[in-house]
């Protein structure tokens, strides 16, 4: 089969030729769950604030978005995900994971679980990323089904998209007129929104926890050289984590989140600075433009989980 890395040259980290189509497809699949997962959760909030009448300036705020912006954060995600490497991504599932249980297990404490959807965006996107790349590695027609992928995938982010703004629009007097099957259905079961995508999330970082462990261990010749790697790793997560713990109690504002993103960005890179590769160092750096990039876009969602 014809490959560009024939004629083209070759760049450190990023390989021409269906390497890089195959990286393209799998940025694409990660930036529609990253769209499904926002839409829903658009869904959800709307319908809460509007079932709230002190909560009406946020029912606005989430209407006021302008969705014409929704294609450029699909290509920035399609471009961020594309560029960050297999290792820095599964590195990225792994540390939302723990912070997930601990997020999880601290409930109780007063932790946000609406907004705990909003800030695995990335690391979705990255999740799924290093699930393909596994799943598919090897794959005689890996291409292929990740072109299949990406149809399905954005298949789904475009009705979902539909389904936001939908609601947005309409759900108000459907839900008066009871004529809309979608709004009516919404206005029976909409509260098991965060049920579903709890479930369905907790199936992707299963998968994508796994899929993480193996991508990193391939790159280790020996028992020795995974030790040195991952007893840095392990120390700088368990602190990360900790630090987590006095973030619900510190949130008074948007600014923790973004600060939160830089101290756990900032702890891998210079992890990564004692045991990484170069490549790692600009695949982190473009991850945190990636979780800011999806703070971002984000903030009127996060400002409505944090007030509920």
């Amino acid at each position: 089969m014809f490959s560009l890395g024939s004629w083209l040259p070759a760049l450190p980290g990023l390989a021409w030729g269906w390497a890089l189509l195959d990286a393209i497809l799998q940025g694409l699949v990660g930036a529609c769950a990253i769209s499904v997962l926002c839409s829903l959760l658009k869904v959800y909030l709307y319908i809460q604030c509007l079932n709230n009448p002190e909560r009406q300036a946020e029912k606005e705020a989430i209407r006021a978005q302008r969705w014409v912006l929704e294609p450029l954060h699909m290509v920035v995600l399609t471009g961020v995900l594309a560029l960050v490497g297999s290792r820095v991504a599964a590195l990225v599932v792994l540390e939302f994971s723990l912070r997930a249980v601990s997020t999880v297990l601290s409930l109780s404490k007063g932790a946000h679980s609406s907004q705990l959807y909003l800030l695995c965006q990335y690391s979705l996107g990255c999740g799924v990323s290093c699930s393909l790349s596994f799943l598919l590695e090897g794959a005689p027609h890996g291409t292929c089904n990740l072109a299949l992928a990406a149809g399905l995938a954005g298949l789904l982010a475009t009705y979902a998209q539909r389904l936001a703004r939908h609601v947005c629009t309409l759900y108000e007097l459907h839900s008066r007129a009871r004529y809309c099957g979608i709004c009516i259905l919404l206005l029976a079961a909409g509260h098991g929104i965060p049920r579903l995508l709890r479930n369905a999330l907790a199936v992707t970082f299963a998968v994508a926890d796994l899929a993480a462990v193996a991508l990193i261990n391939r790159d280790f010749l020996s028992t020795a050289e995974a030790v040195r790697f991952w007893t840095p790793l392990t120390i700088c997560y368990t602190l990360l984590v900790i630090y987590m713990q006095e973030e619900p109690r510190q949130s008074t504002g948007g600014w923790p989140v973004y600060q939160t993103v830089l101290v756990r960005m900032g702890g891998l890179f210079i992890l990564l600075l004692t045991v990484g590769r170069w490549t790692d160092i600009l695949h982190v750096l473009v991850s945190l433009l990636g979780e800011l990039w999806c703070l971002l876009r984000a903030g009127v969602m996060l400002e409505a989980c944090r007030r509920q």
